[in-house]
């Protein structure tokens, strides 16, 4: 069974062009080629849960060698990928059906979705990054397909994101590597409490975080979530919320879990970022005016409560049972319910052509499944009890508490914390009601929406149907059901099973639900009817200029680039001119200065010449020399600059860097 993981992860990157290729010929064809291998992977996954830990090495594959493992955290979190992926492209044959370039999009589609499986199943941060970064510039059509200026500048946001915490994540994975000889998952641990200085792998692991905490939507590097989101077809966005995101947070969890096991340092880090990400996001989502945007601000929010369960494993140590069972029930329950509120979103969109909340206002007030379909997951996001959101929420609030009364003097930080974090639920309750009283209570402002005929397939309808039917009954039983999925995936966190069955519907557990539920509904009385409704239309009062993207982070960029440039300038003229270029020169015309000199005072001393300083030719200057611009200078100057020598340079290190992981 060990050659089925290979298999999960290069089969759909293979035939992501046959698709290609059958496209061309019929769409129809193509449609079911890529349904049947969506559902073929699923399968596949599912032979994986019974066999416990297997795994794959295709060794000096770029050097390194590659290696895959199942089973665990790794078998979960491929189901929901598999899961996920089958959801939407059975979603996607409905939105794309009147959509060009669909040929394009079902290729990427394929790609991403091996290069997610890559991610998961990955033994060793080596193997982790590079289907990481394939999946970064896979995915990447998928936020642009729709070909707007919205899309692209979206798409750039995206890829910035993407290339720089990329790169970044590389430098801190050559320090790891240089300071532990090893990038395998499962000696990390041993590796690292081998060192005696820990500097470097401080300094390696925070590099390392910036990339995944990126990808996963963390403060101050979320901002590609609420512009990818809303550019993006529906489908897309569920998988780039419930998987793809995920994805980040599987990196953070490795670090979590092997280099910083039980390190208060590091626990109290990623505390700080998820408090800030958990409420920032819920903020934002209590203010957007468009629906999506809204979603795509909740991921950023939940993305904060998973990294705070993180950021608890690390401070409770040994007894940390509850922030293990809480994460991982975190990150299959906001995985479930994306997957149903964005393609919700998508079918909304389908008939309204729009996502603001003022257009497709009372668009649900005659739709009574899609009310059902669309409240479950909302009031589960929210915490509402004998729901599955409840759950893991509830695990990891009572973490905080239980850390709380051993934390001595820093207790009232983490009482901040937890105050923060039923803030955070509380908000989520607000935008979840403004959404649904929204879409399906409130009366449109204009005419009702005239649809003609159903308004969602019945695949679409029967696969959300399932998502909404399966959230109760994890909620129902939780010590039963999720208890299950908990244990399973425990020993990839080094989690110790609780020492007791958590009494979910007790009322010390069920008094932090009821606390965020009425904070919520206080908020959505007094702060949203009041303040952001103004004659009847809903307002976002978050200026412009707050915004971190075009606010703090272009103009950024744009002045560093400058600076670059000045400084590239400098040592183009000054350095490169003077040392490399004309220092022979120099030193050839010193030596004849001096020769000159030494000539014309014997000829002094024999009386042949007056004592008379001889001159000394200056060195025209080449107006071309190190011109940077980005049309070509007339003569050799371009030739001659620098920039050309740092673009040769850069290109001979890439070539040698894959000539050393090619040769091993």
């Amino acid at each position: 069974m060990n050659a089925i993981l290979p298999v999960l992860v290069f089969l759909p990157m293979l035939c992501g062009p046959v698709s290609y290729c059958i496209g061309r010929r019929s769409e129809r064809m193509r449609d079911r080629f890529v349904l049947t291998l969506a559902v073929l992977e699923l399968l596949l996954v599912l032979l994986i849960l019974p066999q416990g830990a297997v795994s794959f090495t295709l060794p000096e594959f770029c050097g390194l060698g590659i290696t895959f493992e199942g089973g665990g955290f790794h078998a979960v979190m491929a189901v929901l990928t598999a899961s996920g992926w089958t959801t939407a492209t059975i979603l996607s044959r409905e939105y794309f059906a009147h959509v060009d370039k669909r040929n394009r999009y079902y290729l990427f589609w394929l790609l991403t979705l091996g290069a997610t499986m890559g991610v998961f199943l990955s033994a060793d941060l080596f193997t982790t990054f590079i289907f990481f970064e394939v999946m970064s510039f896979t995915s990447y059509v998928t936020v642009v397909q729709t070909d707007e200026p919205s899309a692209y500048r979206a798409g750039e946001t995206y890829l910035a994101v993407a290339v720089i915490g990329g790169l970044v994540t590389l430098s801190g994975l050559f320090l790891l590597h240089h300071s532990l000889g090893t990038l395998e998952i499962a000696r990390l641990a041993q590796a690292a409490a081998a060192v005696r200085d820990p500097t470097l792998i401080w300094v390696g692991g925070s590099l390392t975080l910036v990339g995944f905490a990126a990808k996963a939507g963390a403060f101050p590097l979320h901002i590609w979530l609420p512009t990818a989101h809303p550019a993006a077809p529906a489908p897309a966005s569920a998988v780039l919320s419930g998987v793809i995101t995920k994805t980040g947070i599987y990196g953070v969890a490795v670090l979590s879990t092997t280099l910083f096991l039980h390190d208060s340092r590091w626990g109290g880090m990623l505390a700080l970022i998820g408090a800030v990400t958990m409420v920032l996001g819920a903020v934002l989502a209590v203010c957007s005016v468009d629906l999506k945007r809204t979603l795509a601000c909740s991921s950023v929010s939940q993305i904060g409560f998973i990294l705070v369960g993180l950021s608890m494993q690390c401070l409770l140590g040994h007894h940390n049972a509850l922030a293990v069972d809480g994460t991982i029930l975190h990150v299959l329950n906001h995985s479930l319910i994306k997957m149903v509120l964005f393609p919700v979103a998508g079918i909304i969109h389908l008939s309204t052509h729009s996502y603001d909340l003022n257009d497709i206002r009372g668009f649900g007030r005659d739709k009574p499944l899609l009310a059902v379909i669309t409240g479950i997951p909302m009031l589960s996001l929210a915490g509402l009890p004998l729901l599955n959101g409840y759950v893991s929420k509830t695990l990891l609030h009572e973490s905080i508490v239980e850390y709380i009364h051993i934390a001595g003097d820093q207790a009232w930080l983490f009482t901040a914390l937890e105050w923060l974090f039923l803030l955070a639920g509380g908000l989520t309750f607000a935008y979840m009601l403004k959404l649904f009283l929204c879409i399906f209570v409130q009366k449109p402002a204009g005419e009702l929406h005239a649809h003609s005929g159903r308004y969602i397939a019945p695949a679409s309808a029967a696969v959300l149907v399932v998502y909404a039917v399966v959230m109760p009954l994890l909620g129902v039983a939780p010590n039963r059901l999720m208890g299950a999925v908990a244990a399973c995936a425990r020993g990839f966190f080094h989690g110790e099973p609780p020492a007791h069955a958590v009494h979910y519907f007790a009322w010390v557990n069920l008094k932090g639900a009821v606390i965020s539920l009425c904070i919520g509904a206080l908020v959505y009385v007094l702060v949203v009817r009041r303040l952001l409704v103004r004659e009847h239309r809903y307002i976002d009062p978050i200026p412009g200029w707050c915004n971190l993207e075009f606010g703090l982070y272009r103009p950024l960029l744009r002045w560093l680039t400058r600076v670059l440039l000045v400084l590239a300038t400098v040592v183009d003229r000054v350095v490169f001119r003077l040392l490399l270029r004309e220092l022979p020169t120099v030193l050839g015309r010193f030596w004849q200065r001096v020769m000159a000199h030494w000539r014309h005072l014997q000829r002094w001393l024999t009386g042949q010449e007056p004592l008379l300083r001889p001159s000394l030719e200056h060195t025209p200057y080449d107006h071309h020399f190190g011109r940077y611009s980005d049309q070509p200078q007339t003569g050799r100057g371009v030739r001659n600059s620098f920039g050309l020598g740092l673009l040769l340079a850069g290109l001979g290190i890439v070539f040698s860097i894959l000539f050393i992981l090619l040769r091993g």
